[in-house]
């Protein structure tokens, strides 16, 4: 699996950490930024990552913040993209095994180094279980696609 990582300021030495253990657990990992922990603004990182998520160059995402919290709101701006903010094991596994999840969302400052390495060895480890799942997830893509239509359509309308 190729995974996009990525991080702000507060996120970046766990970025570093992050990127080793994908590649130790047989991944490809990509570096998405930052180059170093100098103060950025997590949008910009969010959506190169979830970017490549939605155009498919990449597999899966990984992105870290302060909280998570920011990063995933941003990603999940992104067609096709189901970002999941996780703090533990189980959120990590839930939002595979039930979501389809397919950009990891992590706390740098809220949760330490070795429950982040389970959790991403949780999270790239658990497959999409499917079925009734699989129902609820083209579900949220027939809303988004639905909404689209309905912005477009007023984008195009004369006023």
């Amino acid at each position: 699996m190729k995974v996009a990582v990525a991080s702000d300021h507060r996120g970046y030495d766990v970025k570093g950490r992050i990127l080793d253990l994908v590649r130790d657990l047989g991944h490809e990992s990509v570096d998405f930024g930052p180059d170093d922990n100098s103060s950025v603004d997590y949008p910009d990182f969010a959506a190169t990552v979830a970017q490549a998520v939605s155009d498919k160059s990449v597999d899966a995402g990984i992105l870290i913040c302060g909280t998570g919290i920011g990063m995933c709101i941003m990603a999940n701006k992104f067609r096709e993209v189901r970002a999941a903010p996780c703090h533990d094991e189980l959120t990590a596994k839930m939002s595979r095994l039930h979501n389809d999840a397919n950009v990891m969302c992590l706390s740098a400052d809220l949760v330490g180094d070795q429950l982040i390495n389970r959790m991403v060895e949780t999270w790239l480890g658990t497959e999409f279980e499917g079925g009734r799942h699989a129902r609820r997830i083209e579900k949220i893509a027939q809303y988004a696609s639905r909404q689209r239509v309905e912005e477009n359509s007023a984008a195009n309308s004369p006023a």
